[in-house]
């Protein structure tokens, strides 16, 4: 019998394809999320946000001539990648500590825009019936 075997090489790698939202105010594209959807090849993007809905819309571009982008800080150690969007969060009253987390995506064809990946919002915060248990 040939044994074809692999060295396993994700130690300490997020083998999650989710988008999180830290505490930091920063959008996180963890590793998998990362490489499944090659997003070393962009270098920005361009944030957009349904209030009525609570959907955040992400859009990976290389155009710096987009006023309104928001750098990506790939990780060196190839552990994906993550975009502070302090003023995105302050802009539309998104308390970080109630909605941050790990959220499933999908795609969207935006027109003007084309594919995004957008999540709805969830709320983390306890209500004061949580915290009687």
């Amino acid at each position: 019998m040939e044994l074809k075997l692999k060295k396993f090489e994700g130690r300490n790698a997020r083998q999650e394809n989710r988008i999180t939202i830290t505490k930091s105010n920063s959008f996180g594209f963890p590793q998998k999320f990362y490489k499944d959807n090659t997003i070393n090849r962009f270098q920005y993007v361009v944030l957009y946000f349904d209030n009525e809905n609570k959907v955040v819309g992400i859009h990976f571009i290389n155009d710096e001539a987009e006023k309104n982008k928001f750098k990506i800080i790939h990780s060196k150690k190839g552990y994906g990648a993550s975009v502070v969007a302090r003023s995105f969060f302050k802009a539309y009253n998104i308390d970080i500590k109630t909605c941050f987390g790990r959220y499933a995506w999908r795609k969207h064809n935006l027109e003007g825009a084309g594919e995004i990946f957008v999540f709805q919002l969830k709320n983390n915060s306890k209500n004061e019936n949580d915290k009687a248990s």
